[in-house]
C-alpha cells in the first residue's frame, strides 16, 4: 500500500472513531516525521493531544452549561487588593479542590459586591475542569424547584439529582425570605446532603440571622449543625468592587460592609409571640 493510500486509510479511520481535531492535523504531522522533524513516537503523542485537548474543552464547556456555570469568572481576574480583608492564601488552599473530597462546606459571607459570588463560581469552574459535576443555583431558585418538584410529586427524584453533584454551590443566602415550607424542604436536601457532598454558600447574612432566613430558629440550628460541621468560613468585610467608582455617593451605614437595618415584623393584634431556640451560641 502506497503512502497516500495509508494515509487516506489513517483518514478513514480518524473519522470512524470522530477523532474529530486529530483529522485535522494528521497530514501535518505526517509530513514534519516524512522530514524527520519529529520521531514516530512524537508524531502518535501530537496527534493524540490534539485530540484530547478538543475533547476536554468541549467537556468542560458542556460541564459548564449543565452546571449553570454561566459567567466565566477565575481566581486570576479576582483582584485581591481590593479586599484585603480577604486571606488570599486560604482562598488558594480551597482552589486545591480538597474540601470536595473530605465533603465539606464552604462558606463565604460579607455585603454585597465584595466578590462573594466570583469567588464561589471560580471555585466551581477549578472543578469542573479538575472533573467534578458541579451544579450551581441560588438558594431562591434552589426552593422554587424543590417546592415545584414536590407539587408534582418528584421531590425524591429531585433531590437526588442536585445531590448526586459532587459539588454544589448556593448564591445568594439571605437575600429573599423562605417560607416555612421552603425551609423544610432545604433541610431535606442538606441532610441528605450531609458528609456525602461538598457545598459552597454565599450570604450577605451571619449564622445568627439564619433564623429570620428560614423563618425558623429551630431549623436554622439544625441547619447551622451539619453545615458548620468541620466547615470553612470566610469573611469578607470591604467595600462593593461594583459600587467602587461611586463609592462617595454611598451613606456611611452601607460602606465597610455595614448592615442594613432590619425591617420591623408586624404581627397581628393579640397574637403571642412564637417561642424559638435561641441562636446565640452559634458562631458568625
Amino acid at each position: 500500500m502506497s503512502a497516500p493510500q495509508t494515509l487516506e486509510r489513517i483518514k478513514q479511520h480518524l473519522v470512524k472513531l470522530k477523532f474529530v481535531s486529530a483529522l485535522e492535523v494528521v497530514e501535518q504531522v505526517i509530513q514534519r516525521l516524512e522530514k524527520n522533524e519529529i520521531s514516530a513516537m512524537e508524531a502518535l503523542d501530537q496527534i493524540l493531544d490534539q485530540e484530547h485537548g478538543f475533547r476536554e474543552t468541549r467537556r468542560v464547556r458542556t460541564q459548564l452549561r449543565t452546571s449553570r456555570l454561566l459567567q466565566h469568572k477565575t481566581l486570576d481576574t479576582f483582584d485581591f487588593t481590593f479586599q484585603p480583608s480577604l486571606d488570599r492564601q486560604r482562598v488558594m488552599s480551597l482552589a486545591e479542590l480538597s474540601f470536595i473530597a473530605r465533603h465539606q462546606s464552604v462558606h463565604l459571607l460579607g455585603p454585597p459586591g465584595v466578590g462573594k459570588t466570583h469567588l464561589a463560581t471560580a471555585l466551581g469552574i477549578l472543578a469542573v475542569k479538575a472533573g467534578h459535576a458541579v451544579y450551581f443555583t441560588t438558594l431562591s431558585d434552589l426552593i422554587s424547584s424543590l417546592t415545584k418538584a414536590e407539587r408534582e410529586g418528584n421531590l425524591t427524584s429531585r433531590l437526588r439529582y442536585i445531590n448526586r453533584a459532587p459539588l454544589l454551590i448556593i448564591d445568594e443566602v439571605g437575600y429573599l425570605p423562605i417560607e416555612k415550607n421552603g425551609a423544610n424542604l432545604f433541610f431535606q436536601l442538606v441532610n441528605g446532603r450531609y458528609e456525602k457532598g461538598a457545598t459552597i454558600f454565599t450570604s450577605n447574612r451571619g449564622f445568627k440571622e439564619w433564623g429570620q432566613i428560614f423563618g425558623d430558629n429551630v431549623i436554622a440550628a439544625a441547619l447551622l449543625d451539619r453545615l458548620l460541621h468541620r466547615a470553612t468560613v470566610l469573611e469578607i468585610a470591604g467595600n462593593s468592587y461594583r459600587l467602587r467608582e461611586h463609592a462617595d455617593l454611598l451613606p456611611e451605614s452601607l460602606k465597610q460592609g455595614g448592615k442594613l437595618e432590619e425591617l420591623p415584623v408586624k404581627r397581628k393584634p393579640g397574637r403571642p409571640k412564637k417561642q424559638t431556640v435561641d441562636l446565640e451560641n452559634i458562631s458568625s
